[in-house]
């Protein structure tokens, strides 16, 4: 009787194996617009948890730290069941998906702001360019610079750029540059430089900002490209490609443009929205100055050599 049960209690512990899968695939990682839509729903229906939002986000960005990385943005007029939605992550978006607060679907168009009020979620992009200049730093060499009595510097005094006006449902467009060159050491860097000033196309800034510091640098010629953070940038994905593909290029002794190299280091994903690459100058020079047109026409820039004084 014993080995009846027995042999039955193996029959079904076989079907049930084999009634399992086999295996389990991973589930894919959420985006950045995924989270930010999900959060959406959960503030219409009042049941969100920002903290956790904000530590999926810092993941899929290859950030470190999420904390303060959630934004929140009102438009549309102050009449009406208030909506809340994710802001697109396509700037020619025709529509916008917005929860009431039962969670159900709204859609509305993006041509002009809603006739009620509207709370759109979005990420901090100011914030997390900063912290993801840090890890593109990480990810270059930082070998030590001239021990000098002051150095050389670029200096921007006015620039302008086209195609960077965000539309009415996406907060102020986020400029950093990239500028590479050849580092003490013979190995390329890139330093990374914010510009937060850099809001709306086709407008001249005179930010006096230094953007190449020339005692970082063997060669008195460096590469510039300017950058946008449109909400989906992953910064440890730049920094590791960055690294993969510049530190494998050789000092021959001279001189060579980087842009290039930059770009096609720059992952394909980085293209899926409006144009994450704003503009590029070649061959800066740490004497030249003057107006700069970009290579590709859509910005300019005016510099001037500096020097940077001990004190």
């Amino acid at each position: 009787m014993r080995a009846n049960t027995l042999r039955a209690t193996l029959v079904v512990l076989t079907l049930v194996a084999a009634a399992l899968p086999t295996g389990t695939a991973a589930a894919a990682p959420q985006t950045v617009s995924q989270i930010l839509d999900g959060l959406a729903r959960a503030v219409a229906i009042r049941k969100s948890d920002v903290a956790e939002a904000e530590r999926q986000i810092a993941k899929a960005k290859g950030l470190q730290n999420g904390k303060g990385l959630v934004t929140f943005r009102h438009a549309g007029t102050n009449n009406g069941e208030r909506l809340v939605a994710a802001a697109p992550d396509d700037d020619n978006a025709k529509t916008i998906k917005a929860y009431d607060r039962n969670g159900d679907v709204h859609e509305l168009t993006t041509a002009h702001e809603p006739n009620q009020p509207l709370t759109i979620v979005d990420i901090d992009v100011e914030r997390a360019v900063q912290r993801g200049m840090d890890v593109i730093k990480q990810a270059m060499p930082t070998e030590q610079t001239r021990q000098l009595a002051g150095y050389w510097a670029t200096q921007v005094t006015r620039i302008s750029v086209s195609d960077v006006q965000e539309p009415w449902f996406k907060g102020d467009a986020e400029i950093f540059a990239l500028v590479s060159g050849f580092g003490l050491d013979g190995k390329v860097r890139v330093d990374p430089v914010t510009m937060p000033y850099l809001d709306d196309e086709n407008t001249t800034y005179s930010p006096n900002q230094l953007l190449v510091h020339w005692n970082n640098y063997k060669y008195d010629l460096a590469d510039v490209v300017l950058m946008e953070d449109d909400g989906d940038t992953n910064y440890k994905a730049l920094a590791q490609a960055l690294a993969a593909a510049l530190l494998t290029i050789v000092d021959g002794g001279a001189y060579i443009p980087l842009v290039s190299a930059v770009l096609d280091a720059i992952p394909d994903s980085w293209y899926t929205d409006d144009p994450d690459y704003v503009e590029s100058w070649y061959t800066l020079s740490e004497q030249g100055g003057g107006v700069l047109n970009g290579a590709s026409g859509r910005g300019w820039m005016d510099t001037r050599p500096y020097f940077v004084r001990e004190l």
